[in-house]
């Protein structure tokens, strides 16, 4: 019986033997899913990682926009501003001082060569005028005494002259021969005095004359700049103390107009005679004015660097009015051997003006190129490219040769297009990782 209790003892002892082998097992398995989970996040850090470092290098590699190059055109367009003046236009000043009698044609007035504009009142040139007429009237009346003179010593001394020898002394003689030598004299000093007095009179004359005020040519009166009883002082100028009068009259010939156009430097290789443009005036919006090229100056302006340029329209209406602008429209002829891009595809580098072009692998080459003429928001290539060739339009600043480019989705077609406003979504998020 003593041995029972041993037994019991022994029987309710072994029992925790199996939790102790349950809880080994299920920490074994926790661990080996520690370690699982572990090296699955680790795994999955190191792709996305990997993602990161291909989205870095791809955004390394820059998207451009690509555009192929324009062939020249035929004719090219030039509008540049213009002045219209008139065919002959002059202003008209007094010769004479005086008051203004009386004024006959007003501004806008179609007059005639020699018709009468103005009358001068100039009382001090009549006055003049009278005295001159007096003097030389004077001068006239002394040459006929001294032609008197000059006959009488002429007889005389031919009488002695011719006396017989003996009768009358050779002292006698000389003295009769010198007495008509200075009648002659007398006269001919009398008749230069008439011809100077008579001068003095043609010039008063003439002045006189210039109290007419006339039309220098057809024309019309485009200024008025006096009026009846104005004191009017001889010349041109500011009038007042200067002794300078101011403009009367301004006649301007209109029949034929002169277009004034200041071509820049760089195309004025292109101006020459016989060359057509078309005006456009604001006042007449819905008419074109045809006008030729009649002549450049030749020469270039130094301050300007431009080349003037005259034109000749035909106005047989009158609707060209000088001092009017005008915008002159020319259509310069075109060189089909050159091609165009935009300036923004234009590089300005240390080895001077380059355009970047797409080569082989999608790499940047740099072409330097010679430009003609400035287009405005295009510039010819003389030579460097082709109309084969992709050329990178709004390059970055620090693109060079050889770097590789992503060529932007818009202009992948190879046209002429304009560089992309933006990026999707794609192109500027990175992978974003989906560990939480």
């Amino acid at each position: 019986m003593a041995a029972k209790p041993h037994e019991h003892e022994d029987a309710s002892a072994s029992p925790p033997a199996a939790p102790s082998r349950t809880l080994r097992r299920v920490g074994g398995a926790a661990a080996v899913a520690a370690v699982v989970i572990a090296l699955f996040g680790i795994l999955q850090r190191r792709g996305h990682e990997a993602e990161v470092a291909q989205w870095t290098r791809d955004q390394a590699v820059p998207t451009v926009a690509v555009i192929t190059p324009q062939p020249g055109a035929t004719t090219q367009p030039l509008v540049l501003p213009g002045t219209v003046q008139a065919w002959y236009e002059t202003p008209i000043y007094a010769r004479v001082p005086g008051y203004l009698k009386n004024w006959y044609f007003d501004y806008g007035a179609h007059v005639k060569k020699g018709d009468l504009l103005a009358e001068i009142d100039a009382p001090d040139l009549d006055a003049q005028l009278a005295a001159s007429q007096a003097k030389l009237n004077s001068a006239r009346a002394t040459v006929k005494i001294r032609e008197s003179e000059r006959q009488f010593s002429e007889t005389t001394y031919a009488r002695w002259r011719d006396s017989p020898r003996g009768v009358v002394s050779q002292q006698e003689q000389e003295a009769k021969q010198a007495d008509y030598n200075s009648a002659v004299a007398r006269l001919n000093a009398a008749i230069a005095e008439v011809a100077a007095d008579q001068g003095e009179v043609d010039r008063l004359e003439a002045l006189s004359g210039f109290k007419r005020i006339t039309a220098p040519f057809d024309g019309v009166v485009t200024a008025r700049e006096t009026d009846i009883g104005a004191l009017i002082n001889a010349g041109s100028g500011a009038g007042g103390g200067s002794g300078g009068g101011p403009e009367l009259f301004r006649v301007a010939d209109i029949h034929e107009m002169r277009i004034y156009v200041q071509v820049p430097q760089q195309l004025s290789a292109d101006i020459h005679s016989g060359l057509t443009a078309d005006l456009h005036l604001p006042q007449y919006p819905s008419k074109i004015f045809k006008a030729t090229v009649a002549t450049t100056s030749s020469a270039i302006n130094t301050t300007a660097r431009t080349l003037l340029v005259e034109l000749h329209a035909a106005n047989p209406d009158g609707e060209l009015q000088p001092g009017a602008y005008a915008r002159v429209d020319f259509a310069l002829t075109g060189n089909p051997d050159v091609v165009r891009v935009p300036t923004s595809a234009l590089l300005f580098r240390e080895r001077g003006l380059e355009v970047a072009v797409i080569g082989p692998g999608d790499k940047i080459e740099l072409k330097p190129v010679a430009l003609g003429r400035n287009l405005g928001t295009e510039v010819e290539v003389l030579n460097g490219l082709t109309v084969s060739d992709r050329v990178v339009n709004s390059p970055p600043d620090s693109l060079a040769a050889g770097d590789q480019v992503r060529i932007a989705a818009s202009s992948a077609s190879g046209a002429n297009a304009a560089p992309p406003a933006g990026q999707s979504s794609e192109d500027v998020d990175p992978p974003q990782s989906k560990e939480r």
